[in-house]
């Protein structure tokens, strides 16, 4: 078995891969060793690898080390299948550059547009084998909740599918403005990145990949396991 560990901003995700398959997969509120640990339960560890932007992985890796002699703590300074091309590489978060090597593992050679649509919208780029930077906006709760908490009589919406559009209800113009604002910003990404390069793929992952996917007519691949294919494909090259 192979552990991916990838400590985000408001949660832990932690994947076990046996063969390049995914045989279990859990979220946790921390990456603490008791959480892994009955994660990992009597599992033999053939290889371990931890992203975070959130939580200070350090007990989670003297953890993982007493568990397997294969442990890498993914950082801007790992081995990638891209050079990058940052001003402050030392910022980048380790979902960020997962998810353009899962892009990568899945189209090799190709111009890539990678987006994350998650807690945070996250629209990178990865052209001539060079990670080229991105953007980072608001994800769709984030907008959501930002709507309700500085307007006095907005309600909190919560609904991203199922919604009239034009919205004839005021829960309905919420949902539409958040939910089809969001595609159509995806959607001019898309385009301006398809006329500069022509050999290009844009691939979505996160947790509301799956409602912005379709909302692209037909522009972009879903990829919903794209951190954890990268992940383990940065196991393979850094250790």
């Amino acid at each position: 078995m192979k552990l991916a560990v990838d400590i985000g901003n408001t949660s832990v995700k932690a994947v076990l891969v046996r063969n390049g398959v995914i045989a279990r997969r859990e979220r946790f509120p921390s990456a603490s060793p008791e959480n892994i640990g009955r994660f990992v339960g009597r599992h033999s560890l053939e290889g371990a690898i931890v992203s975070s932007v959130g939580d200070d992985p350090a007990p989670l890796l003297s953890w993982l080390e007493s568990r397997t002699a294969r442990v890498h703590h993914l950082s801007s300074s790992s081995r990638y299948p891209f050079a990058i091309d940052y001003d402050t590489p030392e910022t980048l978060g380790g979902d960020r550059l997962a998810a353009a090597a899962g892009a990568c593992f899945h189209h090799p050679g190709s111009d890539l547009l990678v987006i994350d649509a998650g807690s945070a919208l996250t629209v990178d780029q990865v052209t001539g084998g060079v990670f080229r930077g991105g953007s980072i906006s608001p994800g769709m709760a984030m907008r959501f909740k930002a709507l309700h908490e500085h307007t006095g009589s907005l309600p909190l919406v919560t609904k991203k599918n199922g919604f009239t559009f034009p919205g004839k209800t005021t829960e309905d113009a919420i949902a539409g403005g958040v939910v089809m604002g969001l595609a159509y910003e995806i959607i001019e990404y898309i385009r301006t990145f398809e006329e500069k390069h022509h050999n290009s793929v844009t691939v979505i992952t996160g947790g509301d990949g799956d409602i912005i996917t379709p909302l692209t007519g037909g522009k972009a691949l879903f990829y919903p396991d794209l951190v954890t294919d990268g992940l383990i494909y940065l196991l393979e090259t850094n250790v």
